[in-house]
């Protein structure tokens, strides 16, 4: 007997990358290539660093206040956690834990599985079709909960509104979790559905549209009942979540609605301008709702092109899983960053 035998091993989740070059070009984990609202800037120059030296607020007033004003909701419909990873799993520790499966994508993001098994909820993914969509009717069925990212990470592709309440409705005694971390860039909300069914939770995250990954912001929005509960959990481990500056800064952030929506415009329009260049030099690339391009090159292997990039300091993320070991998934960047993605490309592929 040792004291290993008592230890939970896991396969964790994989984070992207984080490399640390001068000259590098950072595509590979869907941060924004934009800085942060200039008010948060502004904020973070002069805030007080003597109150760092008391806990930050439970509740994450301010911020709370902030996102339940900017989406048409009360406060106790807000949960906040340390990024959407956070939040999520919360939620999977919160509402799935009866013998039911779970159901989640097959190719989704892979955090869901390592929830899964670390609070030992059973689970099942149904195949998304060779198009890469999900099929509505394999989420018709008993289940002990619902998890589906739309837009779907590392596919890109989203359902719209409608089909995720046919699911919602199709099972009133499970929670829908609907992660939603790149909805700002062509995808439609399911927040309205909240209001309408009491078994739907979306998931957002400050990471991606908001520019401020550094800062760990995700939230959910649900009904009062839902969001309770996970309070209870939540606070049962460890009531003070959310630090201070990320409170601040992230309710100063929801006031400049102007320059989310420039930012998130550039980058929708750099997405579409890229996967056009992308595809006339041999790539395959879905319809895009995300931050990112799923890309397959018609001759060369993704692997290859990957490492090839690497060796450049071109960094994108490449994912030695079935079904989608031959693609690449491309965060868009900046002019000059994407420019420096094609011209590297061109040079391997020739």
């Amino acid at each position: 007997m040792s004291w290993e035998d008592n230890v939970r091993k896991m396969d964790p989740y994989i984070p992207g990358e984080q490399p640390d070059f001068p000259d590098m070009v950072k595509l590979n984990t869907n941060e924004n290539p934009y800085p942060p609202a200039p008010g948060v800037r502004k904020l973070l120059a002069e805030l007080d660093a003597d109150r760092l030296k008391l806990y930050p607020k439970p509740d994450a007033k301010e911020l709370v206040e902030a996102l339940a004003k900017a989406y048409g909701v009360d406060v106790k419909n807000v949960f906040m956690g340390v990024g959407s990873d956070d939040v999520l799993g919360t939620a999977f520790l919160t509402f799935f834990t009866g013998d039911k499966p779970v159901l989640f994508p097959d190719i989704s993001y892979s955090f869901y599985p390592v929830w899964a098994k670390l609070y030992r909820i059973p689970f099942e993914t149904p195949a998304l079709d060779e198009n890469f969509c999900i099929v509505k009717e394999d989420y018709m069925r008993e289940n002990g909960g619902i998890v589906i990212s739309n837009p779907n990470a590392p596919t890109s592709i989203a359902v719209s509104m409608d089909f995720i309440e046919d699911i919602a409705k199709a099972n009133p005694d499970s929670v829908v979790i609907v992660d939603e971390a790149y909805v700002d860039y062509g995808g439609e909300s399911c927040i309205p559905l909240t209001k309408k069914y009491d078994n739907v939770l979306v998931v957002q995250t400050f990471s991606k549209s908001r520019s401020m990954a550094g800062m760990r912001i995700g939230f959910a929005i649900g009904n009062e009942k839902l969001i309770s509960y996970m309070f209870d959990v939540r606070n049962s481990y460890n009531s003070y979540t959310m630090n201070y500056p990320s409170i601040m800064c992230g309710a100063e952030a929801l006031k400049d609605k102007a320059y989310f929506e420039e930012t998130t415009r550039k980058i929708i329009a750099t997405r579409e301008k890229y996967k056009k260049i992308l595809c006339e030099i041999g790539f395959d690339c879905p319809d895009s709702c995300s931050n990112f391009l799923f890309a397959e090159h018609k001759t060369m292997a993704a692997k290859v092109i990957f490492e090839k990039l690497r060796e450049k300091h071109v960094f994108v993320r490449y994912f030695k899983t079935p079904r989608i070991d031959n693609r690449l998934r491309i965060t868009i960047g900046t002019e000059d960053e994407m420019e420096k993605l094609v011209s590297a490309l061109k040079e391997i592929l020739a």
